[in-house]
């Protein structure tokens, strides 16, 4: 951590003015568009998978869809140490206008891309590769931002300053639900699933060439100039960070006792639910997008207050504290999210349960990598019926040999044995059991859809609104707390590390890893176990590893 300074440790010379709040500003919202960017494709998980995964079954396509949503994140702390390295040597400014051109030119190129249908094979592969390019521009993106704020701010107030960047996230993530809300509005549902979808991606270059016009009006921040003119640069940035213990000690501590935690929060709350909403429990897309966008609107004013008071008290207890409360309800709230957003779901799952009744041996993991595989034993055609229907079951082993079975309540449906039929008699036998099975299903009272009219508006937004408000505690100071962990000439490389690593491998993973481990269980809930195990490993690592950094001079 940087040495412990007085509070008038500033650069030498330097006054904080209105001209410096109006390039706090500027950074802000460039950082907004950069997130809105991203955001957009997590936003139109479902659309994307019909349009570039389409040559795959339902299942795997949608699981592929996730999977590409986190590929932007498997590289982010790569882009962390390409563009961390750059910005310690080249200066924060030069650096984010590189990943700002980057991050809208590639999805510019979505909006524009072919799908599925038109071009094979090269559709997808395209995607991944735009998503690629986003992931590493955002790697880069916000170790410069949350540094060139910091060091900016005046002593006492790093934690305000800062909580300004953290808006942005939720804040490129509020734009684009309004950008996809409003074409979706005027063009029509059809034509937005056809259509319309891209127009939000093409509109990104446009607020690219606002975003770049801004930035290129940015001054260098003072700290890295004044670090410069006086010969204490590092020659080697990745080297200092990584290769040397007391620095790399506090790079794990920032990612075991702050970003993995900060992460799962930040993501269960913005997006899973979204995710949970709208695929589990059948919500409208546009009424999820509307209720969400509601949610974020009301407690983004937030990330200023827990910044403003991070200053106060310390960013460690609010960060950890978060944590720790997200941990311990999340299991409550989204049982009551389901009871709110989908109450005949939640009433057929309690009086009539689902249970699968099969051999072990006849189930399968139905991920297919290729989307040729045929599932087509009797447990593999039950759990997967379920999966799409967003039912949830219990697994219960049948003797060895059993056809599988499913029951709801006193109803049995029982299975049939696919792998001996012919391909043409297995597809009409499989379509008449579907039926008979989804008519079981409502006949007990599951419906195929959340009924937009008795979804419990308030509730659902009111449910999403506190999951945002555990958002905003972690990651209202979570800038200000890296920043101050790390001295000038290596800050931008080693906190941009355990960030991205934190909020793009922990984070950025999660929808993919709960909706595995809800397919593998059959309970929609068990998903949630993910970002539960890590906020609190977090929490007991923080509280006892994490020092306290708000009265440091992070210009030494």
């Amino acid at each position: 951590m940087t040495d412990q300074g007085s509070a008038d440790a500033q650069p030498a010379g330097h006054e904080v003015d209105r001209s410096d709040r109006l390039v706090i500003l500027a950074s802000s919202v460039g950082t907004v568009i950069e997130w809105y960017d991203f955001y957009l494709y997590g936003a139109l998980a479902v659309i994307i998978s019909s349009q570039f995964f389409s040559g795959v079954n339902e299942t795997t396509g949608y699981i592929f869809a996730l999977m590409a949503f986190a590929a932007g994140f498997a590289v982010r702390p790569f882009g962390a140490l390409l563009f961390g390295r750059l910005g310690d040597l080249w200066g924060r400014k030069n650096t984010f206008l590189v990943t700002m051109l980057l991050m809208g030119l590639s999805t510019f190129v979505v909006g524009l891309l072919p799908s599925y249908a038109a071009i094979g094979l090269a559709a997808p592969m395209i995607l991944v590769a735009m998503r690629l390019i986003q992931g590493l521009a955002l790697g880069g993106e916000y170790g410069g931002a949350a540094t060139y704020v910091a060091e900016h701010a005046p002593h006492g107030k790093r934690g305000l300053y800062t909580s300004f960047i953290q808006i942005t996230a939720t804040a490129g993530l509020l734009l684009s639900l309004v950008v996809i809300m409003g074409v979706r509005f005027a063009v029509g549902e059809a034509a937005f699933l056809d259509w319309g979808w891209r127009v939000p991606f093409l509109v990104s270059i446009l607020l690219l060439g606002v975003s770049m016009w801004i930035r290129l009006k940015l001054a260098e921040s003072p700290a890295f100039a004044r670090m410069k003119a006086e010969g204490r640069g590092s020659t080697a940035p990745l080297k200092d960070s990584f290769a040397r213990w007391p620095n790399l000690k506090l790079v794990l501590i920032a990612l075991v006792g702050l970003t993995a935690g900060q992460a799962v929060v930040w993501y269960t709350g913005q997006f899973y639910a979204l995710f949970f909403l709208e695929k589990t429990l059948k919500v409208d897309a546009g009424l999820t997008n509307m209720m969400v966008a509601i949610a974020l609107l009301l407690a983004t004013p937030f990330f200023v207050f827990w910044g403003w008071l991070s200053d106060k008290v310390g960013r460690k207890p609010i960060i950890l504290t978060g944590c720790l409360v997200a941990a311990l309800t999340y299991f409550p709230l989204f049982h009551a999210l389901t009871d709110a957003a989908n109450p005949q779901l939640a009433a057929a799952t309690a009086a009539s349960p689902v249970t699968v009744h099969a051999d072990p041996a006849d189930c399968n993991l139905q991920f297919d990598p290729i989307g040729k595989t045929v599932f087509n034993q009797s447990c593999d055609l039950a759990k997967s019926y379920l999966a799409k229907a967003g039912v949830t079951y219990v697994n219960v082993a049948a003797p060895a040999g059993a056809v599988a079975e499913v029951r709801i309540g006193d109803v049995v449906v029982p299975s049939f044995r696919g792998e001996t039929l012919p391909t043409v008699e297995f597809r009409a036998r499989q379509t008449a059991w579907n039926a008979s099975l989804g008519a079981a299903l409502a006949t007990a009272g599951y419906p195929a859809k959340a009924d937009s009219a008795r979804v419990n508006k308030p509730v659902v937004v009111g449910i999403l609104f506190l999951l945002v408000f555990y958002v905003t505690m972690v990651y209202g100071p979570i800038a200000a707390a890296l920043v101050e962990m790390f001295p000038t000439n290596i800050r931008y490389t080693s906190m941009s590390l355990p960030y991205h690593i934190g909020n793009g491998w922990f984070g950025g993973f999660l929808p993919t890893t709960a909706f595995a481990m809800v397919a593998a269980t059959g309970n929609i809930y068990y998903g949630l176990w993910y970002p539960v195990v890590v906020a609190l490993v977090t929490a007991v690592v923080g509280f006892l590893l994490l020092k306290e950094g708000k009265d440091v001079d992070i210009h030494a």
